[in-house]
């Protein structure tokens, strides 16, 4: 099974899948054939073939999960490191303007870890660590937020002309002529 922007197995999926593996084990102890294991588990055949095997070599521990598939690029302690860079802003990594973006940061942790990260990485490895993606308001400069609010209490509602219900009977069709 392929996943999506290389992501892999939830815990709980995992745990689950561990489960069907552990309930193959049983049958297979039981003698049933592996069309018969395929179907009651509804799995493809050869994954029952390749549980088989691992189970005949080195038994019901070999069915276990192995964790993950790959461990994450960055550790719990460089991802300290990373948030303790971000905190710190782009202008202070030589960048012009306040906006962090994946590129960005891809670049910060090539220049700080010596790692490279694809972007969908590094935006799935944010995401797990609760950070979100943020659009900054732009605001004009001379923005008077007083006569802003003013104009929307005051004058709003003399622009925005209550609309016209359609009376029974009434139609945005137009009538034609009958002669």
């Amino acid at each position: 099974m392929r996943y999506p922007q290389g992501g892999g197995l939830t815990a709980e999926r995992q745990a689950f899948r561990e489960r069907i593996r552990m309930e193959a084990a049983g049958m297979f102890a039981g003698g049933l054939s592996n069309g018969v294991v395929a179907k009651e588990l509804r799995v493809s055949v050869r994954s029952v073939q390749r549980w088989r095997q691992a189970w005949q070599e080195s038994g019901q521990p070999a069915l276990r999960s192995q964790g993950p598939a790959c461990r994450p690029k960055l550790s719990k302690t460089l991802f300290a490191v990373l948030e303790e860079e971000l905190a710190k802003g782009p202008v202070a990594h030589g960048w012009p303007d306040q906006r962090w973006t994946l590129a960005r940061i891809k670049t910060l942790i090539g220049r700080r870890f010596h790692k490279s990260m694809t972007l969908s990485g590094i935006s799935q490895m944010l995401r797990r660590h609760g950070w979100s993606h943020q659009v900054p308001a732009r605001r004009a400069l001379e923005r008077d937020e007083e006569a802003v609010a003013g104009w929307v209490k005051d004058t709003w509602p003399l622009v925005e002309a209550p609309r016209r219900r359609s009376t029974p009977g009434s139609s945005s069709k137009t009538k034609q002529d009958s002669r």
